[in-house]
């Protein structure tokens, strides 16, 4: 009872209920719509017959006679489902026809009987059975009454089938929808309870559960699939934000540590230089923590997708230039070359002040690992349309980065630097493929030279989706 009740609260189930519904209405209307036509039909369909039937006898008469008449009305009378014909004298008493006996009156008025009347037929004279019928009544030249009328027996009868088989068919019908409707409840009711199985896992802290898809690509699975999207997304938010809670707990304590025995070596030394440098020293260390903080920031920002609303057409070319312009001397401080190849005339819709953070990180991460390698000496960014997509890659010739860590080094925090004797939060990669999820592209890392095997470079291309102004 109880899964019954669950089954009758479900929606498929409320709508089906009402579309059988609205089905028995229509059908209702339907045999009361077929009956009636028929009705209409056979009707009219009497009518011209017996039309036909008195033309006929008046031309007989007119050509044999009251003898020619009654030999026609005699042979049809014989036929099988023949009409009732009747010869009355003037005084109303039969004189010949097919009929033992009518109801009173139907012979003093010509033309069509305005009710159907009783009459009796001589293979019942004796039994209790009323006929009823309809006439056409005409009167000759010499006074006698034609009566030529239809028994309205075998019309009722084809109407009693037409009904008692629409009735059956509907009967038939209603009962497989009640089938159907009931198989449609369950099959609801059970995806609604594996969604529902699905979302208690989910609930208690399982997100890597999803809600189960089928193949129909009904609404059920329409809604299943954006579910599970927001779920993956839900949950590589969560994965992000224990990371970052493990990672701050790791590396900032390190330079707070740093910084809180700098304070106390410049509160006990009563040196007024030694102090000085201690003091630089904490400010720089509280610089360093404050753009940790602001890089942290922002990516929780581009994640959020709070700056989607600011996106533009901004030209792609342009901002890879001026990327460039201002990281050459920086490049050739440390003694490395900044080569570009740039294709003119490349356009993508984005925020130009993240796309530029995102390229100056791939720069300030080739410079800092790409001088280490083996021939190393040159850093060069390519800008090119491939099958219309936009591609920005920034390669070095440095130590690269193993294949199997290369999904890890996009994580915040992490460095393969595990001395950490290189400047840095760890945060550059993962700022850039939050710009680029946003942007609705990726970030992809592959070798420079992946024949090298002490230096085989890294590769870091921006993949855009494509854009038509």
């Amino acid at each position: 009872m109880t899964r019954l009740r669950l089954m009758f609260r479900s929606t498929a189930v409320r709508l089906s209920a009402l579309y059988i519904l609205l089905f028995a209405i229509c059908a209702a209307f339907l045999v009361v719509y077929v009956t009636a036509m028929s009705e209409r039909i056979l009707a009219q369909q009497t009518r011209e017959n017996l039309v036909q039937e008195v033309a006929d006898i008046q031309r007989s008469y007119e050509r044999g006679g009251l003898n020619g008449m009654l030999r026609l009305m005699e042979r049809r009378a014989r036929q099988p489902g023949a009409n009732l014909y009747v010869v009355a004298g003037p005084n109303g008493e039969i004189l010949a026809g097919n009929v033992a006996s009518l109801q009173p009156g139907v012979l003093d008025e010509q033309g069509w009987t305005r009710f159907p009347f009783a009459y009796k037929p001589f293979s019942e004279a004796g039994a209790e059975r009323e006929h009823m019928a309809i006439a056409n009544v005409v009167v000759m030249e010499n006074g006698l009454r034609v009566m030529v009328g239809r028994d309205l027996g075998e019309p009722g009868r084809f109407r009693g089938i037409v009904r008692r088989a629409l009735m059956l068919a509907l009967t038939i019908m209603g009962i497989g929808a009640l089938f159907i409707w009931f198989g449609i409840g369950r099959n609801a009711l059970k995806r609604i309870d594996r969604m529902s199985a699905a979302s208690q896992k989910i609930m208690a802290g399982d997100l890597s559960q999803r809600l189960p898809v089928g193949r129909s690509g009904d609404e059920f699975d329409r809604l299943s699939e954006s579910l599970n999207a927001m779920l993956g997304r839900i949950e590589k938010l969560n994965e992000g934000l224990r990371q970052v809670s493990d990672n701050i707990a790791h590396d900032l304590k390190t330079p707070l540590t740093r910084l809180r025995n700098k304070a106390a070596d410049a509160l006990g030394d009563e040196e007024p230089e030694s102090r000085r440098v201690a003091l630089e020293g904490i400010i720089a260390e509280s610089d360093q923590l404050i753009r940790t903080f602001n890089a942290l920031l922002m990516i929780s920002r581009v994640e959020a997708g709070s700056i989607a609303a600011e996106m533009s057409e901004v030209d792609l070319s342009a901002i890879s230039a001026d990327s460039c312009e201002l990281y050459e001397p920086v490049a050739e401080e440390a003694g490395l070359k900044l080569a570009t190849a740039i294709e003119p005339g490349v356009r993508v819709k984005g925020n130009r002040e993240l796309i530029g953070q995102a390229i100056f990180n791939l720069l300030d991460n080739a410079i800092k690992y790409g001088g280490e390698g083996k021939g190393a000496g040159e850093i060069r960014l390519v800008l090119r349309l491939e099958d219309g997509s936009p591609r920005l890659s920034v390669c070095d010739s440095g130590p690269g980065v193993p294949e199997d860590k290369r999904h890890e080094v996009t994580k915040r925090f992490v460095r393969l630097d595990a001395s950490r004797s290189k400047p840095g939060t760890g945060l550059g990669l993962s700022l850039v493929e939050a710009v680029m999820d946003l942007h609705g592209g990726s970030l992809r890392l592959s070798a420079t030279h992946p024949e090298r095997e002490n230096a085989p470079g890294l590769t870091a291309t921006m993949v855009f989706p494509s854009f038509r102004p």
